[in-house]
């Protein structure tokens, strides 16, 4: 590239790399010092020349992508978009500004709580937030991995370190037993292995919930009586923790089917048992074309439970202020473990009112169908 950026990521910062580039780029293109329709390195390029992974290069791309700032030409790679993206006027910045003290206030927040909250997200670092907070992240494929990072590095100031199910007992041995993760996170279908081979690390362990859009839960509810529905994904795991949470909605007025991977023939078998299906964006094209004109299709790639999110924040602001402890135990909050648990109810799914139970056996069957 002929233009000179200069680009610098701190891995000690408690601000997440992904952010940390992402804006350092905004303010170059906005500034100026990279003219219009330039091309950007590849991600390759600036990954060495970052030294982080090309993950999280290509999703500050797809970040800048979704804002404006570049677009992606076929063949050529990423260049600057040629015309700044708008701008929020101020009516709407003091509306979001408004929203966003209110939602403080209901948690809880005093204003210093909020500028403090803003200015280590902003870059500065005060002295309520110290170090970086190291978040191990484990889910059974590089799907659900990238879903539950981009969630949680969008809003918490934290280092994901990604590693598969099936590779976590081989991490945990080679992690020196000096290092530790302030917190793991993984969905509840994997919480008991999670715990079980970090429990001699002493690592709390906290199961997120990933849910149904309300519009989706909403356009469900309008659905005639007896309507049946079933739920599909690029990934088993996906379209299974898709179809627990709309499971969890407990609407009466339809009937949930099953839920499939997009490859292979049960997608096939499923769309003739049911009237609709509920899939991500990623399957939807190939979820059209075998269901046809007769199924409803309707498209939600879920988004991770607010209550996850403040638990996970909950846990980073006593990590910072205390020193690590104990994840707090949250079994009134309707679903988010913190472990160690205490059983019954923590580390199990919610069961919300009128959920039948032989629904939820049925989802436990084929879940360990899945596994084999």
């Amino acid at each position: 590239m002929k233009t000179v950026i200069d680009l610098q990521v701190d891995a000690q910062s408690p601000i997440p790399i992904r952010l940390q580039l992402a804006e350092q780029l905004k303010h170059a293109i906005e500034g100026g010092r990279v003219p219009r329709e330039q091309a950007l390195p590849s991600i390759r390029e600036l990954a060495s020349f970052l030294g982080i992974n090309p993950n999280t290069v290509a999703r500050v791309v797809e970040d800048l992508k979704r804002s404006g700032h570049v677009e992606a030409r076929r063949g050529k790679g990423v260049y600057v978009a040629p015309a700044p993206p708008a701008r929020p006027s101020p009516h709407l910045r003091e509306g979001f500004l408004r929203d966003v003290v209110i939602r403080a206030a209901a948690l809880g927040m005093t204003a210093d709580d909020l500028a403090v909250g803003v200015l280590s997200l902003a870059g500065a670092r005060p002295a309520a937030v110290q170090g970086a907070f190291e978040v191990l992240l484990v889910e059974c494929s590089q799907a659900e991995l990238d879903f539950f990072a981009r969630q949680l590095e969008a809003h918490l100031p934290v280092r994901i370190d990604e590693v598969l199910l099936s590779d976590l007992a081989a991490t945990v041995r080679r992690q020196k037993r000096g290092a530790r993760w302030g917190v793991a996170v993984t969905s509840f279908a994997h919480l008991p292995e999670v715990e079980r081979l970090l429990s001699e690390r002493g690592v709390p362990v906290i199961a997120l919930l990933a849910e149904a859009h309300l519009e989706t839960l909403h356009r469900l509810a309008q659905l005639p009586e007896g309507t049946r529905v079933g739920v599909a994904a690029a990934e088993p795991g996906t379209a299974h923790n898709l179809e627990h949470s709309i499971a969890n909605a407990g609407l009466p007025n339809f009937t949930l089917v099953g839920a499939c991977p997009v490859d292979g023939p049960a997608l096939g078998r499923l769309v003739r048992r049911v009237d609709v299906i509920v899939c991500s964006t990623s399957a939807a094209d190939r979820v059209r074309r075998v269901a046809g004109p007769a199924v409803q299709v309707i498209v939600d790639d879920r988004a991770l439970d607010q209550r996850a999110i403040e638990t996970l924040a909950a846990h980073l602001v006593r990590q910072n202020g205390n020193g690590r402890t104990a994840a707090p135990r949250l079994a009134n909050m309707g679903g988010l473990a913190a472990g160690p648990p205490s059983p019954p109810t923590l580390g199990a799914p919610r069961q919300s009112r009128g959920a039948p139970r032989e629904y939820a056996d049925r989802l436990i069957d084929s879940r360990r169908a899945a596994r084999r």
